[in-house]
């Protein structure tokens, strides 16, 4: 296709000096252009192609990046990176050195507030107008978020508080799972007509005003009130927004620019809190997506695929079959997960056990507290979040489940380095932030098999929470069919005997550093490997005895620094006395940039070529 309107946008003055028609061939341009980019690269499409639209409107309104436009989440903005300046650098997005899949700030000055996470946006919108009024800007904020996101205590928490400091904040709520409904009919657009209008805002502005300084001045508001949302009630579905002290405008058509840039350019006008509720359709443009979004929310691309395929099922499948097979033999067994099930293989279970899966949606806090509550009364939850989505929920974890020695098993997809998505969904710090919980039990297995003998001794204990975490990968070994192996609790597994050095690797460690170990095999060079599946509580005994034979202890673990298996290791040889000297190969204490997960694991040092150089080393 030829981008003949879209290659002229190089600043966002060039957009505003398009006509209507022009803005809406700009639209087709658009949406083939990410189509066509993202196919190779990969990405999040469908969420992208429902808002071309919308991203048009507002920068054709607003004044940015002066007028400040927030994205919850993410995974819809890659229109609004081509049309601010990073056309060309789409074709590398989430590629090692290309640009980010989320807002960025240190990217763009048009990125005004970095997400990853949903349901953000608004209590961060919320912030920008407050500043804006503070340091007397004549600014406007707007937060854009999906409905998905709006299953979140904290975009609540932000549309409470807003409603209550009545400053400027226009949300947009991008609804792309109702269908249209009757509602959007000749009433609907009519009443839309009438409060978006200038006039009728300005004679409403009045009017509350003129009853401050009339008798009964009560009586009359709450007349006025009850008028206007007795109205509202006949034709609106967003009188609960009212209630929270937001001006309620909708639904509209989403995909209608012309309709969007008048709502837009009549709305922002308003200086106090208005949501704007629009329909649009997810992988807008692209049929396939159209008609399995879910599909196509996140796709990967057609270039070439760093280290190759495998045959083996990932730690995702291990989990959903093994689930699926311990709920066959527990019916007190259940599965929860935060708008997850794809992504944790809780899909699979769903599809056997519908009445005993539970997607909470994007509320991991309460997933966890849910769970809590599951367990203290007879039920065996596993409760499968993301590592990066569970920091969300480290309070509910300690005092709804840790504190009460609840057994809720949760299993933690996504643990360590992801890939393309980044920082903000690297899972690095689990192992930090759980080892702190008295009584926990932390795990990691070194492969599928091991996960699902971990998923199955989980059951066996009844007064704490069990905690298994493992990475986005393909689980190395896994039998579906094999022998079931009960694991007690606190019992590493010695892989290698050798002399002078003991490397303790952690999960998904294990691959890397016995591949290392095996590359530098040699007479001089020769290291014990333990699989050191829990890092909380140690396997004391095997420890102790590997203190008294070696001269140095390694642990290598995929997370973050300060925390986790080589904090332990250092108190325990603190306790003992021991002459034994301990380091730490762990990730950089930094926020570790997106890539292909071999790419950047090789540049965390983290690789069995890097590995295998730093045991080279200590000798």
């Amino acid at each position: 296709m030829e981008y003949r309107l879209l290659n002229t946008i190089d600043r966002i003055n060039d957009l505003k000096t398009l006509s209507i028609p022009e803005l809406q061939l700009l639209a087709e341009e658009l949406r083939h252009y990410i189509i066509e980019s993202i196919s190779k690269t990969g990405g999040h499409l469908a969420p992208s192609l429902g808002v071309v639209e919308l991203t048009i409107a507002l920068l054709y309104v607003f004044d940015t990046p002066e007028d400040s436009i927030l994205w919850d989440v993410g995974h819809q903005a890659y229109p609004w990176k081509v049309l601010t300046g990073r056309r060309e650098s789409l074709k590398n997005i989430r590629q090692y050195g290309g640009i980010s899949g989320f807002q960025k700030r240190t990217e763009s000055p048009y990125d005004a507030f970095g997400a990853g996470h949903a349901s953000t946006s608004i209590s961060a919108g919320l912030g920008f107008s407050l500043a804006n009024y503070l340091m007397k800007k004549d600014r406007n904020v707007v937060a854009v978020i999906g409905d998905g996101a709006l299953t979140g205590g904290l975009a609540y928490e932000g549309l409470n508080n807003a409603g209550h400091l009545r400053r400027q904040l226009m949300v947009i709520l991008n609804d792309n799972e109702m269908s249209i409904s009757p509602n959007v009919g000749a009433i609907s657009k009519h009443l839309h007509k009438v409060v978006t209008n200038p006039l009728y805002n300005r004679i409403r502005d009045e009017l509350w005003d003129l009853t401050n300084r009339l008798p009964g001045k009560l009586f009359l508001r709450q007349t006025m009130r009850k008028i206007e949302e007795s109205l509202k009630v006949l034709v609106v579905p967003g009188v609960i927004f009212d209630e929270m002290g937001f001006r309620y405008f909708g639904p509209l058509d989403g995909h209608d620019l012309p309709g969007l840039i008048d709502s837009l350019q009549k709305l922002k006008t308003i200086k106090t809190p208005v949501l704007l509720h629009i329909l649009t359709k997810k992988g807008k443009g692209l049929a396939e997506a159209e008609k399995d979004p879910a599909k196509f929310h996140g796709i990967k691309g057609r270039g070439p695929v760093s280290g190759g395929g495998s045959s083996v099922a990932g730690y995702t499948e291990v989990f959903g079959n093994t689930l699926t097979e311990i709920a066959e033999a527990h019916p007190e067994v259940v599965g929860v997960t935060a708008a997850m099930c794809d992504g944790t293989g809780m899909n699979i279970f769903m599809e056997k056990f519908p009445d005993r899966s539970f997607d909470v949606g994007i509320a991991e806090g309460h997933a966890v507290t849910f769970s809590a509550g599951l367990a203290a009364n007879g039920i065996r939850p596993f409760t499968a979040i993301y590592s990066t989505f569970l920091q969300r929920a480290v309070d509910s974890i300690f005092h709804d489940v840790s504190l009460q020695k609840l057994p809720v098993t949760f299993c933690i997809d996504r643990a360590g380095l992801v890939g393309e998505d980044g920082p903000t969904h690297h899972g690095v710090f689990d192992l930090t932030y759980l080892s702190m919980l008295p009584g926990a039990i932390v795990t990691a297995p070194k492969d599928g098999n091991e996960l699902r003998a971990l998923m199955h001794s989980s059951l066996s204990e009844t007064e704490a929470p069990y905690f298994i975490r493992y990475p986005r990968d393909n689980s190395i070994a896994y039998d579906p069919g094999g022998e079931l192996i009960s694991i007690p609790t606190g019992t590493w597994e010695r892989l290698r005997s050798g002399k002078k050095l003991a490397v303790l690797a952690v999960g998904s460690m294990v691959k890397e550093s016995r591949e290392a170990i095996e590359a530098i095999a040699s007479r001089k060079i020769d290291p014990t490997l333990v699989n050191a599946r829990f890092i909380k509580p140690l396997d004391s005994e095997m420890l102790k005895e590997i203190f008294s034979t070696h001269d140095m202890v390694v642990t290598v673990e995929e997370g973050s620094p300060g925390g986790g298996l080589h904090s332990a290791v250092m108190r325990m040889a603190s306790e003992i006395g021991t002459k034994c000297r301990v380091k730490a190969i762990t990730l950089p204490d930094a926020y570790i940039t997106h890539g292909a997960r071999k790419l950047i694991l090789d540049d965390a040092g983290l690789s069995a070529d890097k590995l295998a150089e730093k045991f080279k080393a200590l000798y």
